[in-house]
């Protein structure tokens, strides 16, 4: 197409868009990237990063108690919220400096400005400027959802003020069971506030393995963390500087601070899309992508959460490099979905890559199933009472490694490497074939001989 300003327009300067952009200047490109809040999306400013450096502040705590156990003496420690916000602050402001740096380093222009769609090759942004684009990838992430309005919801914050608050409230009733609810349940009581989950299901962490689910529940109620299921918040009133969270099941709740993480809905709203004829989601107005994260329109791509696809950080990075390759690298590439290692960062820490139980007993005729449940050795004698699970999921058949699920210290780092083995398709011979890192507790990984049960699932005649 003749007559436009630039190759690739690239609409939020999240990880998707940014990795896009700086694959598509390399190939030489003419690349614009606007970005209407702040640079590095979701993940690096009020998402996975700043939500990680509160885990670690919130890990201090236990470790402080585990101390006495080896001996040390430690006078009473006190954290203070102002502090660890600033010294978070400087961080995620580094980090996006540093993202735009990279971006135009790369060759491609950085806008701060909101852009929405005149046409299918038009954009105005909020400066004014009007530009045109050969191709257009959207990748705007996706946005808190507090569901269906209830009385007095404009009381409750999101994961997004979370990392604002002027000091840390000292009770926290937060209403969902998903990953992002029970991070912050944990991060919460590990820093000494009183934290009650409330989940509309019969169970925390829907869609993860059942003894996953079971496991973390145990643990955190276990730390003192209150979980209420099978209802919602019904109310939100305010009284003082506090708040009653009326429940569906007839009790009330308060606490300094009321907080939803029951969703996240894709960023398409006031996007313009109807205008340049992209298909969305009649469900949930994600945009409707092929393998290679093409819309409706031919020359219209998106990636990352907007499509609610797989809504992780890693996953919009490899979509993005993946469309710049196969757009401006002449060099097609589709991207698998399948086998995607994930972390939970509650605590203890969930690892969790293939299928679950439920999956694979549905799915193959033949599964086993190997568990170990136990006391770490540090906890030996720390006097804590936390336990590590893990569990492998075997095709009876093949002896292929289907799934593996870890909950306690250090399952994300250990997931990433198990995650490799999956995508492999390592055995379970494999497994046992590798000599075991003693004294650790992954060690149990390749220790596990018998299967703890064994399911046969006859072929339906």
């Amino acid at each position: 197409m003749a007559d436009v300003d630039v190759d690739l327009f690239v609409i939020g300067g999240g990880s998707g868009g940014v990795r896009a952009a700086r694959i598509a200047a390399d190939y030489g490109a003419k690349v614009i990237v606007a970005e209407e809040y702040r640079m590095g999306g979701t993940c690096v400013i009020r998402g996975c990063v700043p939500k990680k450096l509160m885990v670690y502040a919130s890990h201090v705590h236990q470790e402080l108690q585990d101390a006495a156990g080896f001996g040390w003496t430690i006078p009473s420690a006190e954290f203070d919220w102002p502090t660890f916000i600033s010294r978070k602050d400087k961080e995620i402001a580094r980090l996006e400096a540093a993202y735009t740096t990279n971006v135009e380093k790369s060759g491609a222009k950085v806008i701060k400005a909101r852009a929405v769609f005149e046409d299918a090759h038009a954009l105005r942004l909020s400066t004014g400027e009007r530009v045109t684009a050969k191709y257009i990838l959207i990748a705007t992430g996706g946005a808190p959802n507090h569901g269906t309005a209830i009385p007095g919801v404009e009381h409750v914050i999101s994961s997004n003020e979370v990392f604002h608050l002027p000091q840390q409230p000292r009770s926290i009733v937060i209403q969902g069971g998903g990953y992002i609810a029970l991070e912050f349940a944990c991060i919460f009581a590990g820093l000494g506030s009183t934290v009650t989950v409330v989940y509309r299901g019969d169970n925390i962490l829907r869609g993860f393995d059942e003894d996953v689910r079971n496991h973390v529940r145990a643990e955190m109620e276990r730390a003192g963390i209150t979980i209420v299921t099978g209802c919602t918040v019904s109310k939100v009133d305010k009284h003082g500087e506090g708040f009653d969270a009326h429940l569906s099941n007839g009790s009330k709740l308060s606490a300094d601070q009321v907080m939803f993480a029951i969703g996240r809905y894709p960023n398409v709203t006031n996007l313009g899309l109807e205008k340049a004829k992209v298909e969305t989601s009649s469900r949930d107005g994600s945009i409707v992508v092929d393998g290679f994260s093409q819309s409706s329109v031919p020359h219209i791509y998106a990636v990352g959460d907007v499509t609610n696809r797989v809504n992780l950080t890693p996953v919009a990075i490899r979509e993005g490099h993946a469309f710049a390759d196969t757009v401006f690298g002449n060099r097609p590439v589709r991207v698998d979905h399948s086998d995607i290692p994930t972390a939970v960062f509650t605590q203890p820490e969930v690892g969790t890559v293939g299928l679950t139980e439920a999956q694979a007993r549905a799915t193959f005729t033949h599964v086993d199933i190997y568990k170990a449940d136990f006391k770490p050795l540090k906890a030996t004698i720390s006097g804590s009472t936390s336990r590590v699970m893990m569990k492998l999921i075997v095709d009876g058949l093949s002896d292929r490694i289907l799934g593996c699920h870890i909950v306690g210290p250090d399952a994300g780092e250990l997931i990433q490497v198990i995650g490799i083995a999956v995508k492999m398709k390592a055995t379970k011979a494999d497994f046992d074939a590798t000599i075991a890192v003693h004294p650790t507790a992954a060690e149990e990984l390749v220790t596990m001989r018998k299967p703890s049960v064994r399911y046969v699932r006859e072929a339906a005649e």
